[in-house]
Formats: structure tokens, C-alpha cells, sequence
């Protein structure tokens, strides 16, 4: 897989799925729709400002909350190529694999990467760098298979070529 490489958008503990993506706007499925509001209650401006290929970094329990699909989406609609936390809410973790959007539970890195620093990320390695403060952190990586997810975009996407491939 390519290596990710962006800037760090940097939020606390326990972000649930309601700040990633507020119930408010949960009467759309429509990617486009959801990334415009995509963190809007604790960060206005980052729908606005993230850019293509930039992270979220959080602390522990990041995507707690209700099971909602929509929050994964979200993200992956704004742009954001992954998101590094201390650790995930478990339904949150498995929906952002079957959505397409890569995670990684990096708690020394989380601690040492403030907002703004410049992050890459070899997916194939299990190594973060924070290019900024010019760090390396280890990662145990993504299995084969929850890659494959990621590079087809999710897992509807996955099912659909395994079905075309047989």
C-alpha cells in the first residue's frame, strides 16, 4: 500500500461519534453532505481547512458512542486518510475498516504529536513518522485482509470485485 502522508489535526480523549458527526445531520447517507460537517461541534473549522490526505490524532476511546456508519464516512469524505488514537471504541473500529478508512493505535506517537506536525505513515511497516519533530513509532500492522478493505474502499466496494473476479 502507498504510504499516507499529511497534517495532524489534533482533538482528546473520548471524541464520540455525535461530535464526529452530529445526529442533526444523520438524515443523509451522502458522503459530500456528511464531510461538510464532519467535527463541526468541537472543531468548526475543519471541514473548511483539513486537507487531502491529513490525519486525525486523538486520545483514547476515540469513536465512542452510538455505531453510527455515518461517522467513518465522514471522515473518509473530508479527506482525512486515517486516524491515529491511543485507542478506539471497538463498533467504531470495525466500521471504519468496512467503510475504507485506515486507523492505528499509536499511543507513545499520540503523545509527542501536537497539531499541525507532518505525519507519514507506512501502512505495510508499521512505522509512523512525525516529520516535523523528526520521530519514528512503531505500530502493529494492518493484516492483509483489513488492507485489502481499505484499498477497495471499504467492504461493499470488496465484495463487489470478488464478485466480478469469480
Amino acid at each position: 500500500m502507498a504510504e499516507l502522508r499529511g497534517k495532524a489535526w489534533k482533538y482528546g480523549d473520548d471524541v464520540d461519534t455525535d461530535a464526529i458527526i452530529p445526529a442533526r445531520y444523520l438524515n443523509t447517507s451522502d458522503p459530500a453532505e456528511l464531510a461538510k460537517h464532519c467535527m463541526e461541534d468541537i472543531d468548526a473549522s475543519f471541514a473548511l481547512k483539513a486537507g487531502k490526505g491529513d490525519f486525525i490524532v486523538a486520545g483514547k476511546n476515540f469513536g465512542c458512542g452510538s455505531s453510527r456508519e455515518h461517522a467513518p464516512v465522514s471522515i473518509r469524505a473530508v479527506g482525512v486518510s486515517a486516524v491515529i488514537a491511543r485507542s478506539f471504541a471497538r463498533i467504531f473500529y470495525r466500521n471504519s475498516f468496512n467503510m475504507g478508512l485506515p486507523i492505528f493505535e499509536a499511543p507513545e506517537a499520540v503523545d509527542d504529536i501536537e497539531a499541525g506536525d507532518v505525519l507519514s505513515v507506512d501502512m505495510d511497516r508499521g512505522l509512523l513518522r512525525n516529520e516535523t519533530r523528526g520521530k519514528e513509532y512503531g505500530f502493529t500492522p494492518i493484516p492483509p485482509f483489513m488492507q485489502e478493505l481499505v484499498a477497495s474502499g471499504g467492504l461493499l466496494n470488496y465484495m463487489a470485485r470478488r464478485r466480478k473476479e469469480k
